[in-house]
């Protein structure tokens, strides 16, 4: 089972600090980093400094580290053009050297939207429709053979005569993850555009095995093999070598720790492995680990030192 840390930085991180976990998250072995992308903190507390930019951090971060994977849990379709979007990853993965990842939704935090003059569809279902031209335009860009030329019309958006470029240097491109819990249709998109279906932060076991049911529906009604998505899920990890240090870590965090546990990333380093074995039952191979307190380095120390082993396994 693969282990990756993934940060909020709207809720107040500088890039400096972004730089240090993705760092301790390479220093200790784990798979990946990942961060959100928004660009207003949800509920009270101190912003600053404010919002960084995911894919102005990814390109950074693709200089500044070596072998960590890179991405977005989930950049908004509402706040890039698809063109442009597909031009950001492709050079990305270029800088990386072939370690990025697009994670990609429909958006939902209207408040950030208002906040930097970001236009919003108020209909949950044009937001889709909005993700689903996305997603055709982005992966068709990047798969449309060298000296050949993409057109694209939709309701959305219209594409004509592009020459596609530039390549990703993935082949055969930057694997696209398209998180969520609705059960229809999630799974209709990553069926169709991923290489992944998250599910973050499920209430249970129940709620995960609903979504990739879901998936194994739609993948069977395209003659998909259901078995070339990774199945991953994301929690709040707050994890430590005894109770104390968990309760310790999650009132840093502002959170119940017996909360944290119930929904399954939190306690003891054995306890967790206990639950994400569950997870791997559903078939889940892949955990975003959900760090809030960037200043704990030694949380992420301990993931890889105590946690890692424990699932590798799994």
């Amino acid at each position: 089972m693969d282990l990756r840390t993934f940060t909020e930085p709207q809720q107040g991180a500088s890039y400096e600090q972004l730089l240090a976990v993705a760092r301790a998250t390479e220093t200790a072995g784990l798979d990946a980093f990942f961060r959100s992308d928004h660009y207003l903190r949800m509920g009270d507390g101190n912003p600053l400094p404010g919002p960084t930019d995911a894919w102005i951090t990814m390109a950074a971060l693709a200089r500044e580290t070596e072998r960590i994977r890179l991405g977005t849990l989930v950049s908004s379709a509402t706040f890039r053009l698809p063109g442009p979007l597909a031009i950001s990853v492709a050079q990305v993965d270029e800088m990386s050297g072939v370690r990025v990842e697009l994670g990609i939704g429909a958006g939902w935090f209207a408040e950030e939207h208002l906040a930097y003059g970001i236009p919003y569809p108020e209909s949950v279902g044009e937001r889709f429709d909005r993700l689903e031209e996305q997603l055709a335009i982005i992966t068709g860009l990047w798969s449309t053979p060298l000296n050949q030329r993409f057109s694209y019309a939709g309701r959305h958006y219209l594409v004509e005569n592009s020459p596609g470029l530039p390549k990703p240097h993935q082949k055969p491109s930057p694997p696209v993850i398209i998180g969520g819990k609705g059960t229809r249709r999630t799974p209709k998109l990553a069926a169709r555009y991923a290489a992944e279906c998250n599910v973050p932060f499920p209430e249970n076991i129940g709620e995960a095995a609903a979504v990739f049911s879901g998936l194994d529906a739609a993948c069977a009604a395209i003659d998909r093999d259901p078995g070339d998505l990774v199945r991953s899920i994301a929690l709040t990890c707050c994890i430590g070598e005894d109770d104390a240090t968990v309760e310790r870590r999650a009132t840093a965090i502002g959170k119940n720790p017996e909360e944290l546990r119930r929904l399954g990333g939190a306690g003891r380093p054995e306890e967790v492995a206990q639950r994400l074995a569950d997870y791997a039952g559903l078939g889940v191979s892949r955990v975003y680990l959900q760090l809030l307190d960037l200043s704990d380095l030694e949380h992420v120390a301990l993931i890889g030192e105590a946690l890692s082993p424990l699932v590798a396994g799994t």
